[in-house]
């Protein structure tokens, strides 16, 4: 820790010591520059793992983690090379950061719109527009009013004042990433409720946006204005030109999409047309910005057009690193501008409060009182209006925006602040509570849709995991995009022009869903994987049933006899087995785990292991066993040894009993050193005289200090 302070003092010195006053003014910016998203990256890593722990979203942590370490707490403190601090409060700007470090905010914003764009299902968006009209516009229109009505009291400005209106924007705004995740681990994605959620906020987010772009005509030409009077005529034509803007260019997005597709997938490379569509989505953001409405209107509405191609899912793929690297950035810079001795000022707390609350009552009135005109009872309305509720990134961009064009003061940006870490933080564990109910959200049967479910049963997990890399090797040849999203399965999502289908696969099944019309197809990519398995699995028979090859399993390798201690416990150890069948012995080895609180079910444990010895026994040459699984029941590698010096029949290649026995369990979907830890025992012991000294080991602490050596 000592070392690490000296570090920190040092360098700095060292970068500005030898500096010319001719190049330091660009060096030392640049510098500087470089220090802070260093420290930025670090502080919103930490702050984000910190509140996933906590069981609360990363953006919070982030949000918080700018904040500690912003120009009004942390960013100020002095040492060598910044005589200001590391986040001193700028006076270039109304901003308390630098220019440039907002600038990064502002790409990460872009980049997030655009995201948020490629990630609107347009198909569902069209089918269920009707629904997500209602729901949108009743969310809109009682957000922005109780929002504006809560400004205009507590500041004391009228209700068109620019102040009053922003914040209105704010409380329109909806997030639903966190809502998505809740309703894809309830699989209640697919419900009535959970795809009317989506469509309102798609709905939502558009008249959103379309407000914001108004507001701030409004506010250009109310600062235009002499005096207090509005030059109405004027805010009228600024309002028109800004639907204009968004309908002219929306428009020509989606009657353009395919060609635009077309046109990126000439450059052939996955990776060259990602960034390019990126590079077509700052295009267009910067023309929104010269028209008078924001950057990420643009940059939404190309997201939008291109989430109708087949590209979206592969685009936002490519780009999630990117985001990976920026969104952090964004959510603790805003953290960053939020001053703590005003957000915790009386007038804050309490102007805060009311507004949060209008700001739930909102959505939940709005959004759940429409509903019940659309065959939703009492449950499936609240549970919506609770959707609906989390502000999250898009309330904070609008809030950014307010007050780099100084029409939100420190005061009202807090208000904001405070608003959408509530609502964030609020809304998920009441909507899953909602969720945990099997009761229906509809007062009557919803008609199901033409959208038809395919399942495959198989009999093993293993099996289950090749046929669906085959599957999805096929899909790929055909020139589908894959996107996948884990939950507590595999879902993924395959696109081909206007082919849309999901595909799921747990354990022991896989799932397809699909339009009725695609189903031939579907059952098509099932039959030919499995004809190509009947074929293969003759091939690779004769080379599995070698005799030659299944010998050299056990050989002199390179061996780590510290890589098997790391593993290696006291309670996992058992000297003398009592079992003398195969299955017996498993069961015993598995009962080490009896008490081990990050362990799962010891019936699955032993079910996968069984499932392993029906394909080939783990029974080595020389007594030696290595029993072994991946299974979801552990999240790391678990190592159990047992000795068995009469030996058990494990049926094993050379015939003879089995005297030392390794259980090895991995994660089932997680990288892990499995089949190092397999090739490493077998090395080891090899050599006849290991195996002859771990066999003559009396106690745990022999076998311990033989792994130690």
């Amino acid at each position: 820790m000592r070392l690490l302070t000296i570090f920190l003092y040092l360098i700095p010195s060292m970068a500005f010591a030898s500096q010319d006053t001719h190049s330091a003014n660009i060096t030392h910016m640049m510098t500087k520059l470089v220090f802070e998203i260093g420290v930025i990256i670090f502080a919103a890593k930490l702050g984000g793992m910190t509140a996933e722990k906590l069981k609360m979203p990363s953006v919070l942590g982030e949000l918080i983690a700018g904040i500690i370490i912003g120009p009004y707490a942390l960013g100020i403190i002095v040492f060598p090379g910044f005589p200001d601090g590391l986040f001193p409060i700028s006076t270039a700007t109304a901003l308390p950061v630098s220019p440039e470090l907002y600038g990064f905010a502002t790409i990460a914003s872009i980049i997030l719109l655009f995201a948020a764009g490629l990630e609107t299902d347009f198909t569902l968006f069209l089918k269920y527009s009707v629904t997500g009209l209602v729901l949108g516009i009743g969310g809109v229109i009682v957000s922005f009013a109780l929002g504006a009505l809560t400004t205009a009291f507590f500041m004391n400005v009228s209700f068109m004042s620019p102040q009053a209106l922003f914040l209105g924007v704010m409380s329109t705004a909806t997030s639903v990433g966190i809502t998505a995740r809740i309703l894809s681990e309830r699989r209640k994605m697919d419900s009535p409720e959970g795809v009317s959620i989506m469509a309102g906020a798609v709905i939502d987010d558009i008249l959103g946006i379309i407000i914001l772009a108004i507001v701030l005509g409004i506010s250009a030409a109310a600062t235009r204005s002499s005096g207090n009077s509005v030059d109405w005529s004027n805010i009228a034509f600024v309002a028109i030109k800004a639907i204009g803007v968004w309908v002219f260019f929306t428009f020509l997005g989606i009657v353009f999409a395919y060609k635009i597709s077309r046109f990126l997938k000439m450059f052939k490379s996955v990776s060259t047309f990602s960034v390019m569509s990126l590079g077509l989505a700052f295009i267009l953001a910067g023309i929104f910005e010269k028209a008078g409405l924001a950057m990420i209107v643009g940059a939404y509405v190309m997201g939008l057009s291109l989430s109708r191609t087949d590209l979206s899912f592969v685009i936002h793929d490519k780009l999630h690193t990117i985001q990976l690297f920026l969104v952090p950035i964004f959510f603790t810079v805003m953290g960053m501008l939020v001053n703590p001795a005003t957000l915790f000022s009386r007038e804050v707390l309490l102007f805060g409060a009311v507004y949060t609350t209008g700001a739930v009552a909102a959505k939940i009135i709005g959004c759940g009182i429409p509903s019940l005109i659309l065959r939703f009872n009492k449950l499936g309305s609240l549970r919506i209006g609770l959707g609906m509720v989390p502000r999250g990134e898009v309330a904070l961009i609008i809030a950014g925006i307010g007050l780099s064009y100084g029409i939100l003061d420190n005061t009202m940006f807090g208000v904001g602040i405070m608003m959408t870490l509530l609502t964030t933080l609020i809304a998920p564990p009441l909507l899953n509570l909602s969720l945990k109910s099997d009761k229906s959200g509809t007062r009557k049967q919803i008609e199901k849709s033409n959208q038809v479910t395919t399942t495959f049963a198989t009999p093993s997990a293993s099996l289950t995991k090749i046929i669906e890399d085959r599957i999805l090797e096929n899909f790929h040849e055909e020139g589908f995009f894959i996107n996948l999203i884990v939950t507590n399965v595999n879902n993924y999502h395959l696109k081909k022009d206007a082919i849309n289908i999901t595909l799921t696969v747990s354990r022991f099944v896989i799932e397809f869903k699909t339009d009725e019309a695609d189903l031939p197809f579907v059952k098509n990519v099932i039959y030919e994987t499995l004809l190509n398995f009947k074929t293969a699995i003759t091939e690779v028979q004769s080379i599995v049933d070698s005799l030659d090859m299944r010998n050299e399993i056990v050989g002199k390798g390179r061996t780590n006899k510290s890589e098997v201690r790391k593993h290696l416990k006291h309670s996992n150890i058992i000297i003398g087995l009592e079992s003398n069948t195969k299955e017996g012995v498993i069961k015993e080895l598995v009962s080490v785990f009896k008490d081990f609180k990050d362990i799962g079910d010891p019936r699955d444990i032993i079910s996968a292991l069984l499932e392993r010895e029906k394909v080939m026994s783990t029974g080595l040459a020389d007594g030696i066993a290595i029993p072994h699984a991946k299974t979801e029941q552990v999240k790391s590698i678990q190592l159990v040894i047992g000795l068995a010096p009469d030996g058990v029949d494990f049926e094993s290649l050379d015939g003879k009993p089995s005297k030392i026995f390794f259980l090895i369990l991995s994660p089932l979907n997680e990288s892990s050193s499995h089949l190092q830890m397999m090739s490493n025992i077998t090395s080891i012991f090899y050599e006849k005289a290991n195996r002859k000294e771990l066999l003559s080991c009396s106690d745990t602490q022999s076998i311990m200090d033989f792994f130690s050596k």
